[in-house]
């Protein structure tokens, strides 16, 4: 046994005694000390994927939905590089994560060895925490499990918020030893370090202004909003609508729930008649840009609520930057006994929730196989417990836009950077992590951006069940919705952004061993997604084309618009 092996297998050991329980290894020949240790430990579950990028993408998720960081293995090189895209979404997304790079010892760096890229800083800016501690030595040896412990507690419980850390490992020939001894640890098993910052009370001010306002107001609520159960208690308390984001945990059944804001505020009657005269925004911004630019043409007290004070303000509309536990501010509102605002106020915009949703129903009965009728559907047929996974473009606008409010359902998405690479691969880590009921619903080309996420269930050697929904409309669905679709030549608009694919996306799932079979109605969309997977099984919903579907987007807001002047 080498020294870089017993390095290995510390921060193995410290990293288990850290809470940490999955691994996520792609495969090479630098990382072997590592992935070694990983495979001999036993106490993570390890999972071995092909691409270092859908690996990247895999531990994301496993982050995403346990709240627990996943160490994740790659060799040196570009390798290496492969991670970046996953780091910066688990950056912007606070997901922890602990990307580990193994690299060349330093004598081989700028001779022209083989698989080697300057690595250190490799992730610079999008990392709580980076470190190169060197070749294992002996001087050195008090360090390791210091190291570890810090890497989870830097990628949990740093100030700024959790997030990814990078470890760049660098070992020497040979690389496949034993890793059969430890540095001693603390005793009992517990972890060498812990951090454990207290969540951040409200200000007292801004809770006393806001209880003895009586103003008409509307909560806004976003991913990582806070406690539902506290955030309705307070809308309840004030006599406010929630306008709720299905990744908030707040779009549920009740008097407040407001989930078809995108539309009630396209009507320009609806949106200047009910402005608010304060705004409560918890959580990450809505996908919609309607909502987003409805708040920044506002000229009113806008609180902004974030545990870690992050400047979540893309219309730069908030007066007051809160930072605080959004679960916390909510209670301590609720508890000071506030003036609530007029009972009409919160009365309409209830009556306006009711008048959109009945018109989504309507409108879309008699369409058949639409993408706002497959997000829709898919949001209320999933059983309770399940998990669904949104694709950023139209996907996760159709769920916000379309999806009506119900118990019992988790919504999560890559919505920190918002791209649509990885989608399939975080997906399937979600599906790992939670060990229940997972839907994807998902772009054609998001979808084959992340084909090889497919390979995945062969790969990791542990259990993978998940049906992934592929809406179809033969390109990408959202450049439809913008100025570009009319300012350009049909020619030049389908090659440069529409983008037709051609493929029988069926063929391409089975061509990786993937169970798929197209669905032609809603009905059968329903009846794919309530059955519990068995395995991962792709869905093909083919839909009809780009700018029908731009029409019927359109048709949809006209409804409501109507409904809610009624």
């Amino acid at each position: 046994m080498t020294l870089q092996d017993a390095f290995a297998a510390t921060l193995v050991d410290e990293w288990a005694r850290n809470g940490v329980t999955e691994a996520v290894v792609a495969p090479g020949s630098r990382s072997t000390p590592l992935a070694v240790a990983l495979a001999a430990d036993g106490r993570l579950r390890l999972h071995v994927i092909l691409d270092e990028r859908s690996a990247a993408f895999f531990a994301l998720g496993l982050g995403l939905a346990s709240g627990r960081p996943a160490v994740l293995l790659t060799t040196s090189g570009t390798a290496a590089a492969e991670l970046h895209a996953a780091v910066v979404e688990a950056h912007q997304a606070k997901v922890a994560l602990i990307a580990c790079t193994a690299d060349r010892p330093p004598d081989l760096h700028h001779v022209g060895a083989p698989q080697t890229v300057e690595q250190d800083n490799l992730f610079a800016g999008a990392v709580r925490w980076a470190h190169t501690p060197g070749m294992a030595g002996e001087a050195d040896l008090r360090s390791w499990r210091s190291v570890a412990a810090r890497a989870v507690a830097e990628a949990t419980a740093n100030p700024t918020g959790p997030g990814p850390v990078h470890l760049n490992l660098a070992f020497r020939e040979p690389l496949a030893g034993t890793p059969d001894r430890t540095v001693a640890g603390r005793r009992g098993g517990a972890p060498w370090h812990i951090r454990a910052p207290a969540p951040a009370p409200p200000p007292a001010n801004v809770v006393a202004a806001l209880a003895g306002a009586g103003a008409q107001g509307v909560i806004v609520a976003g991913a990582g909003a806070g406690d539902p159960g506290a955030l309705h208690r307070l809308a309840g308390a004030l006599g406010w609508p929630l306008l709720a984001d299905p990744r908030s945990g707040c779009r549920v059944p009740g008097p407040a729930t407001v989930a078809a804001a995108d539309a009630i505020l396209r009507s320009e009657d609806f949106s200047s008649r009910y402005r608010p005269d304060v705004v409560v925004r918890l959580g990450a911004p809505w996908a919609s840009r309607v909502v987003g630019e409805w708040l920044a043409g506002l000229d009113v007290a806008q609180y902004l609520v974030d545990p870690y004070g992050a400047w979540l303000d893309p219309g730069r509309s908030a007066t007051t930057l809160v930072a605080a536990d959004p679960t916390l501010f909510a209670t301590a509102v609720a508890d000071a006994g506030p003036v609530p605002a007029q009972a009409d106020w919160a009365t309409r915009w209830a009556t306006a929730e009711a008048s959109a949703q009945e018109a989504f129903t309507t409108t879309l009965a008699t369409r058949g196989l639409t993408e706002p009728a497959v997000a829709r559907t898919v949001v209320g047929t999933l059983p309770a417990g399940a998990t669904l996974f949104v694709s950023s473009s139209m996907p996760v606008r159709d769920v916000e836009w379309y999806g009506a409010p119900r118990t019992g359902l988790r919504v999560l998405s890559n919505r920190g950077a918002n791209g649509i690479d990885g989608v399939v691969s975080s997906a399937l880590g979600a599906a790992v992590a939670t060990g229940g009921h997972t839907v994807l619903l998902v772009g054609d080309l998001a979808f084959l951006h992340d084909t090889n996420a497919l390979l995945i269930p062969r790969g990791t050697g542990n259990g993978v069940d998940a049906t992934i929904v592929v809406v179809d409309n033969d390109g990408g669905g959202i450049f439809s919705f913008l100025p570009q679709a009319t300012a350009l030549s049909e020619a030049r608009f389908e090659r440069l952004l529409g983008t037709p694919h051609g493929l029988d996306l069926c063929a391409v799932a089975r061509a990786h061993g993937v169970r798929a079979d197209p669905v032609t109605t809603v009905d059968e969309v329903a009846a794919a997604v309530a059955c519990p997977p068995d395995g991962v099984k792709v869905v093909v919903a083919r839909t009809p084309d780009r700018r029908a579907n731009a029409a019927l987007h359109d048709e949809l807001h006209r409804a409501v618009t109507a409904a809610v002047r009624q």
